[in-house]
């Protein structure tokens, strides 16, 4: 990603970030918590940029979005709660009401992300869906700290966001794409809707809740997700070709663009400022625009290269 549209400070709503988004109790503090913070977002970033190459290749082998979507949350969540079950650590993990509810609505938003990215990927280009996705991000957790903090964006903010919009509109060029005018537009939906979705659970996870570590969020969200993706998978078919490499490509995005990055991501959001929040994935649709026009041959237009230097400002 490019650099999104700054998030509300003391200049831009008029309250300070602290009061935008609320620290929470054990929220690390400082500079450098919130560098590192900062530093895990944009190694998750990087992991996240090669799961469109991922999720593409087990399309293209005949695998189902459902299945692709259940699949990947289904490893990654069996992983880590293989490990903390090993551990002891679930045992002690508190039965209250603010942790079961956090849990469960991170079990729905992955369950709605995934689904959401891997249907724009079937209809659209890797690139274009992978900026879309992110580069409305900003837009949504800038304006929906805006909403939270109740004050109406200054200038500046209001200046970027209307540039990240218009850079989105542009994007419809990028990459060329044979795709009819109601492939693209339902493409585009579902890439926005997987932005809004990974939005909304950035700005519920900015305030950590006591006795819910992030290995432990992260593990138990992504099983619960692909628990409530289980029906849609079984109806859609769960079938995947038992040869190397759909099982090769299965295990990595199971692996690494979601286990690993996923770790990164709760570790680092609780620490990063609120800018940094928006900010730090700034690598996966650069890593993945990359990687779609070294691997996939996907071309960049003069009107998608204008887009993507408006979102990048």
């Amino acid at each position: 990603m490019s650099e999104p549209p700054a998030l509300p400070n003391s200049s831009a709503t008029g309250t300070s970030a602290d009061d935008a988004a609320p620290s929470g109790p054990g929220r690390p503090t400082g500079p450098d918590a919130t560098q590192r913070g900062f530093v895990l977002l944009v190694t998750a970033g990087l992991l996240w940029g090669t799961s469109g190459i991922a999720g593409h290749g087990l399309q293209a082998e005949g695998v189902t979005v459902p299945a692709v979507a259940c699949y990947r949350l289904l490893f990654a969540g069996v992983v880590i709660s293989g490990y903390l079950a090993l551990t002891g650590r679930l045992p002690r993990l508190p039965r209250t009401r603010r942790v079961m509810v956090r849990l469960l609505v991170n079990g729905l938003l992955h369950a709605a992300f995934q689904c959401f990215y891997f249907a724009s990927l079937a209809l659209v280009p890797v690139g274009l869906a992978t900026l879309v996705k992110i580069g409305s991000v900003p837009v949504f957790v800038a304006l929906g700290i805006c909403l939270l903090a109740r004050r109406a964006p200054a200038a500046p903010l209001a200046v970027s966001v209307l540039l990240a919009v218009t850079g989105m509109a542009l994007l419809v060029g990028f990459p060329a794409t044979g795709a009819s005018p109601a492939e693209l537009a339902l493409g585009m939906a579902c890439a926005l809707a997987a932005g809004l979705t990974f939005s909304v659970m950035t700005l519920v996870n900015r305030s950590p809740v006591v006795g819910l570590d992030p290995l432990v969020n992260a593990g138990l969200g992504l099983l619960i997700g692909s628990v409530l993706l289980l029906p849609a998978g079984l109806a859609a078919g769960l079938a995947v070709p038992l040869e190397p490499a759909p099982l090769a490509l299965l295990v990595y995005l199971g692996l690494v663009p979601t286990v690993l990055a996923y770790l990164a991501y709760f570790s680092g959001l609780s620490r990063a400022s609120d800018a940094g929040a928006a900010v730090g994935t700034i690598a996966e649709p650069l890593t993945e625009a990359l990687l779609s026009m070294a691997l996939l041959g996907e071309e960049m237009t003069a009107v998608g290269a204008a887009g993507a230097v408006l979102l990048a400002a």
